[in-house]
């Protein structure tokens, strides 16, 4: 419910004419006037017409014109149209300032909402003109929260003041509010500002803000590098265990990620077209389909080309690196060559503003969530489980496993088909941050390797401490070097360490270790 309400009086043929004819000072100072005076409804109608182009004008007044009829502003009435009624003409600087008049509006009559976001558009355009409504709404205005930004947006038509102990004060004010807006505002006044008392005022009140915006920024670049850490934590895992565990070099983990993806687009089609009541929850029964389409394609791998080659690292590579070609070439024959289009459900779009500039996106944050819940459930399994036991056994001794009457093959094809489900559960996260297409496993094949290489052959604990410390290596670098040296250095990095610690973060115990 709005706290005060406009003026009665309604707007008048003077005002409407005002607004319609003369130069673009004067139908703005006339807009203004309305806004203060007139009823809010005949007004904003009238504004609404004049943006979209549906008013003309004589020399003595205006009118509304739509669908062919014309109507007075101020009755509503319909009047016939005078011969020789010329258009209004509406360029960007009065669609900008009708945008302005129509968030003024809201001041005087919105609810509690309307009126914030009024408030902060105020902010953005503020001017000396817009004082006098700005002064009017502060006097009424009983919501803390409004009254914070209209305060603020005082302070920035203050700058525009002739009077520079007024600018001196509103720059003062200005920087008690560290946002990207009041930055801008600050930044751009100085460009302008002659006055050397001034001038000091304003580097001093925009040194202040830019102090208490540098958390956010520091903030955000952390938030950034968990984000790719925990999607290369996702990437990686499934190789941990597909190479860390049993040695194969699987070129084709990428196609595996790709394979998740895809079926992550089937399922949202299915959803769409026939449980469309329930699309935001496709991304649920996505998970487990992403899951077993990788899985089985692994598990379709191992027993088709990699049982035969194990202890061989050399051929599983140029054998996976074929597969990956023919998998690719299958999806861009069954889908096409260019990228598919993903949705992100209603629960995961938008984000959380944590500080004025830093936004947190909520897909990011289920991310994050998922990748440290898969990793708890993979050391779950590995470590707590009987398939865990068996893969660990078969992985230090085969002949002795076999001998105590594991069933190595088998063994061999459920972890297998283990890393590539996990690969597709990679590939379902990926598709709710980036594009789905053909090519999306080769931008994380070579970083996933280095991953698990850093973390350690065949160590999870190193596998999280290398993603997540990559990723936010990475973006810490990328603020200073730029994306591509950022990428070099990273690389620098890990082969000196590799030349250090050749075992990796974490180096294998026991019998294996010597092997």
């Amino acid at each position: 419910m709005a706290l005060w309400q406009a003026p009665a009086q309604a707007l008048t043929t003077e005002q409407a004419l005002a607004m319609a004819d003369g130069d673009n000072n004067s139908r703005i100072a006339a807009m203004q006037d309305a806004v203060a005076t007139g009823e809010a409804a005949r007004v904003a109608d009238f504004l609404n017409a004049l943006r979209d182009g549906e008013v003309q004008y004589t020399a003595e007044r205006a009118f509304i014109v739509r669908g062919g009829e014309a109507r007075d502003p101020v009755t509503g009435q319909v009047t016939p149209l005078p011969e020789g009624a010329e258009d209004a003409s509406t360029n960007n600087r009065m669609r900008r300032e009708i945008g302005n008049a129509q968030a003024a509006l809201n001041l005087l009559v919105g609810n509690d909402a309307e009126r914030l976001d009024a408030a902060k558009a105020m902010l953005k355009g503020a001017t000396p003109e817009r004082l006098p409504m700005l002064e009017k709404a502060l006097e009424k205005e009983a919501n803390p929260a409004v009254k914070a930004e209209l305060e603020m947006a005082r302070s920035a038509a203050l700058l525009g003041s002739a009077d520079a102990q007024q600018r001196i004060a509103a720059a003062q004010l200005l920087a008690q509010r560290a946002t990207p807006a009041t930055r801008l505002l600050l930044n751009e006044q100085l460009t302008q500002e002659e006055d050397d008392k001034v001038q000091a005022a304003l580097q001093r009140a925009l040194a202040e803000v830019k102090d208490q915006l540098a958390w956010g920024e520091r903030l955000g670049v952390a938030f950034t590098g968990v984000s790719l850490g925990s999607i290369l934590l996702l990437v990686a895992l499934g190789l941990a265990i597909t190479y860390g565990l049993m040695g194969v070099i699987n070129m084709a983990h990428g196609e595996l990620m790709m394979i998740g993806a895809y079926a992550t687009f089937v399922v949202q089609g299915l959803f769409r077209s026939y449980l469309p009541d329930f699309f935001d929850w496709y991304l649920l029964a996505a998970v487990p389909v992403a899951f077993l389409a990788s899985a089985l394609v692994g598990a379709v791998m191992e027993r088709g080309v990699l049982r035969f080659l194990y202890g061989r690292p050399l051929e599983t590579l140029l054998a996976t690196w074929g597969i990956s070609l023919v998998l690719m070439q299958l999806v861009r024959s069954t889908f096409g060559a260019q990228n598919v289009a993903v949705e992100n459900p209603v629960w995961m779009s938008g984000g959380w503003q944590l500080l004025p500039n830093l936004m947190l996106p909520f897909n990011r944050l289920v991310i994050i969530a998922f990748a440290f819940a898969v990793l708890a459930g993979v050391a779950y399994l590995i470590a707590r489980t009987r398939l865990g036991l068996f893969v660990r056994g078969v992985t230090q001794n085969r002949p002795i496993a076999s001998c105590m009457g594991v069933n190595t093959a088998r063994v061999d094809t459920l972890a297998f088909a283990l890393g590539s489900g996990i690969a597709g559960l990679a590939g379902c996260a990926l598709s709710q941050v980036g594009n789905v297409g053909p090519d999306l496993g080769q931008s994380y094949i070579v970083d996933s390797f280095m991953v698990v290489v850093l973390g350690g052959v065949g160590q999870l604990a190193g596998t999280v401490y290398a993603a997540l410390g990559l990723g936010i290596l990475n973006k810490f670098l990328e603020g200073w070097t730029g994306a591509v040296l950022a990428k070099i250095a990273v690389l620098i990095f890990i082969i000196a360490f590799i030349q250090k610690r050749p075992q990796g973060i974490f180096a294998m115990k026991g019998r294996s270790a010597e092997t």
